[in-house]
């Protein structure tokens, strides 16, 4: 279920307001363009300057407008274990298939402290839990060891590994029994993760390229990598540029481009340079995605 191309959506604003009428629009525009699964109030999402009630009424949303067509992750993670249950077990009311947790950040916790959240986080819960590593936001790193540990609860059903190290899912692999999904959390790495063993994406050049995105991880599934990788290599320049500036504001840029929501991101994330615009707008052009 939780394979493929899974974008982490981006949360519309307009004057610095939830936009549930674009968020509405884009539920069914990735449906139409194919899209594996949401991934909802991530990193991508803004979930760190979300109040509480936007968050669970963004999941809210996303779940009635998917309304079962495409499975629907719910971002959850908190350095606040506390915390962390509560947004796992409110996800869990609204109909989310499943979570994505991040931990560590700030508080730093030992692999030991990682592991206990962990736990605290899935005996609270009933539905598949995602744990998310991304080492150059949390400081932290959930070792290999650590991971397999994680895995063995019984709804913990994957990772998204953005640490960048492409041995990953294969010492994750030898470490970890019964079925386990690997997701790649750098649109970057996306084919050589699946390469190493990996299951799909959690993607943010999705949210503005889902045919093409959903068509790369097809192509993986299917093991024609060749297509994957000439699909890849046309969308590296839009990979590079969506990121030369801290996200999510070139990808919300570029989805503007599309006029499907307002470019706003909420501080501290400021508007684009005007050199990365015209970056972001060039490789959208290549691509066939907007007209020159």
């Amino acid at each position: 279920m939780l394979t493929g191309s899974l974008v982490a959506l981006i949360t519309p604003f307009h004057n610095d307001e939830l936009d549930e009428d674009a968020l509405r629009r884009l539920v069914r525009w990735h449906i139409e363009q194919g899209t594996h699964g949401i991934v909802a109030v991530g990193t991508t999402g803004e979930s760190a300057t979300l109040t509480e009630k936007e968050h669970c009424r963004v999941i809210e949303l996303v779940v009635e407008e998917a309304a079962g067509r495409l499975p629907v992750v719910a971002g959850a993670g908190s350095n606040n274990t506390r915390e962390a249950i509560f947004y796992g077990e409110s996800a869990q009311d609204l109909g989310a298939d499943a979570t994505l947790h991040v931990a560590g950040y700030y508080n730093r916790p030992s692999q030991e402290g990682l592991f206990r959240h962990f736990e605290a986080v899935h005996e609270a819960s009933s539905i598949p839990i995602i744990v998310y590593n991304i080492p150059p936001r949390a400081i932290v790193d959930i070792s290999p060891e650590t991971m397999a540990r994680i895995a063995a609860l019984p709804r913990v059903a994957g990772v998204k590994d953005a640490t960048g190290d492409l041995t990953r899912p294969i010492r994750e692999r030898l470490l970890i029994d019964g079925d386990f999904v690997f997701l790649s959390g750098e649109d970057g790495t996306a084919v050589s993760y699946n390469v190493a063993g990996g299951n799909g994406c959690i993607s943010v050049t999705a949210n503005v390229a889902p045919a093409l995105c959903s068509r790369l991880q097809n192509a993986c599934t299917n093991g024609d990598y060749t297509t994957a990788a000439a699909i890849q290599e046309r969308l590296m320049p839009l990979h590079l540029a969506l990121f030369d500036e801290p996200s999510p504001a070139g990808i919300k840029y570029a989805v503007s481009l599309l006029d499907r929501c307002e470019d706003n991101c909420r501080l501290p994330i400021v508007p684009l340079t005007k050199s990365t615009r015209h970056a972001i707008r060039g490789a959208m052009e290549i691509l066939e995605l907007i007209e020159d």
